[in-house]
């Protein structure tokens, strides 16, 4: 065989080309050749290239039935996250193929870790899927996921990851969030409200503290000592209680916003342990109303809830709308949290707003 830019000699010319008959004079794949024909999938502008010469030489031409079939749409989303433990894709996806089963439309999921070749595998599984859209989902805010915008070809909608200019993205409103929080325990008459976080390398710690001081703020009321940051964990939250348990009773808060479920539950295990009454004596608020924590702790716990399922379900809409061609305004936007009343609050109510 020749090159393949030069002639080709392996095709009777009387004889009408197939798509195999491209493969083989360009040296790919059927797969190939028909992914850089479409205008699909990843690979060196070469090889397209030379594929795309070698089907124009060949005259090449599908028939008006197989033009169709690529023309149409799979009905199928694809969902890429790297939240492999799945505490926020899971009520996400939940949300989103709850929203596309109306719709006829399914989902498919690809759970990576941050190796771009992972990435790079997982979305050419998408691209065999022949998706029609790709919601890519994280498990913090504030980093972007190893996706390369501009060789992905189809549109693109982030949830609960960063947003990358030009694109459009979906996060929960973690400062409105803790807004409503402690304005329900300044409600409750609570006055010395602690506040206890993750890690300050967290966007949504800051966004949090800043709601937790605007709700003080509003009060007129002073921000109750420092700012305990530490691990997302129950064993920080322990530690944390247990230095209010230290601390002289006209000392102590009256109120605990925690910046997570598992912290607040941490904070409530060192006050119950030492006698001290949730929520009688201080009443504790978590953040992210995970269920296996929210509704096991002792009291139950009031918390907000991110509503990943209304993110998930906003995501999927956008993104049909994309796919039709409709204008979308790009940018991240940041939907509205809920508090979830339970007793560790010392209100037990349905839904907070």
């Amino acid at each position: 065989m020749q090159d393949a830019k030069n002639s080709i000699i392996d095709v009777p010319v009387a004889a009408r080309a197939t798509i195999k008959d491209v493969a083989f004079a360009a040296g790919v794949s059927i797969s190939t050749a028909s992914k850089a024909l479409n205008e699909r999938g990843r690979m060196a502008a070469e090889t397209r290239e030379r594929i795309q010469s070698v089907a124009q030489q060949l005259g090449f031409r599908p028939n008006a039935m197989a033009r169709a079939l690529v023309g149409q749409r799979s009905f199928t989303l694809g969902l890429l996250t790297n939240d492999t433990y799945g505490r926020f894709t899971l009520p996400i996806a939940a949300g989103l193929s709850a929203a596309m089963a109306d719709r006829g439309v399914s989902v498919f999921l690809c759970a990576i870790d941050d190796e771009p070749e992972r990435v790079r595998l997982s979305l050419e599984a998408m691209e065999d899927k022949r998706v029609d859209g790709l919601v890519v989902s994280g498990k913090r805010i504030d980093r972007v996921l190893p996706v390369d915008i501009p060789t992905v070809h189809m549109p693109v909608v982030y949830v609960n990851a960063a947003c990358p200019e030009g694109a459009i993205g979906f996060v929960p409103d973690d400062e409105g969030g803790a807004h409503a929080a402690v304005s329900h325990l300044v409600g409750l008459g609570r006055k010395r409200i602690a506040h206890v976080t993750g890690p300050r390398s967290f966007s949504a710690v800051s966004l949090r503290e800043k709601g937790w001081r605007r709700a003080l703020s509003e009060a007129a009321l002073p921000c109750f000592g420092d700012v305990l940051s530490g691990e997302w964990s129950e064993a920080f939250g322990y530690a944390a209680g247990q230095r209010f348990v230290a601390s002289p009773i006209s000392e102590r808060p009256d109120a605990v916003f925690c910046g997570n479920d598992q912290i607040a539950r941490g904070v409530i295990d060192a006050l119950a342990l030492s006698g001290i009454r949730v929520p009688e004596d201080i009443a504790v608020v978590g953040f992210d109303n995970w269920e296996i924590f929210a509704t096991a702790t002792r009291p139950p716990l009031t918390t907000v809830d991110m509503a990943l399922k209304e993110l998930g379900r906003q995501a999927g809409l956008t993104l049909l709308d994309m796919i039709d061609g409709k204008p979308v305004e790009t940018g991240q936007r940041r939907l509205p949290c809920r508090l979830k009343v339970r007793e560790s609050c010392g209100s037990p109510a349905p839904w907070a707003e």
